[in-house]
């Protein structure tokens, strides 16, 4: 029996948690599988590929377990499973960012977020722009800590003195890698809340 695309799309995720998105290569995962670099070639094209298909398979399980019925715990919850997957492999998240992955996993999750927003009386407009604005801050905190766990930058007081920056200054025990549960809930919440002023006409382009 042949290398299954399936085994494929595994052994691309493995060589991504083993060497980070930078050693993903059709090379490395045909060494992952000891299959000739054509096999691996023959189920995605090229990397680009590839890497949709792994992106794909980040959001397989969003919606395994069941889900809350009310708004916005609904929502909240579809959030939480798709940072929960994006974190659970090395670099996911920039993965995910790099591609565009209409592919039927990731469609069938955003289908299921879309539906959340419209069932609790959204536009359509309101209820895909939601969307966006949750998957796009879920990526950028997601790769922002990722990287912390890499590197750990940190903004020093002597960087930010308050007679330069006192704004920043005031604000210095809250920036920084650490408290990401909180920030994404934070954000979240924030997202939710300006929802009932998120109906209005759309502001016109200068």
């Amino acid at each position: 029996m042949g290398t299954t695309r399936g085994e494929i799309v595994a052994a691309t995720l493995t060589v991504l948690d083993e060497h980070g998105l930078d050693g993903v290569t059709m090379r490395a995962v045909a060494a992952r599988l000891g299959v000739q670099h054509n096999t691996v070639r023959w189920h995605a094209s090229s990397k680009g590929r590839l890497l949709e298909l792994a992106s794909d398979e980040l959001l397989a399980h969003c919606l395994d377990e069941p889900l809350p019925e009310a708004f916005p715990d609904r929502l909240k919850e579809l959030s939480r499973r798709c940072r929960a997957a994006l974190l659970s492999r090395r670099d996911a998240a920039r993965m995910v960012a790099g591609v565009f992955a209409a592919e039927p996993r990731t469609l069938r999750y955003a289908d299921t977020v879309i539906a959340t927003l419209l069932a609790a009386g959204h536009s359509p407009r309101t209820a895909a722009w939601t969307h966006w604005s949750i998957f796009y801050l879920t990526l950028g905190l997601t790769q922002e800590q990722q990287a912390a766990q890499e590197t750990a930058p940190v903004l020093l007081p002597d960087q930010v003195p308050a007679d330069t920056y006192p704004a920043l200054a005031a604000v210095l025990p809250y920036v920084g890698p650490d408290d990401f549960d909180q920030r994404f809930e934070f954000a979240l919440d924030l997202i939710i809340a300006g929802l009932p002023r998120a109906e209005g006409p759309v502001g016109r382009r200068s």
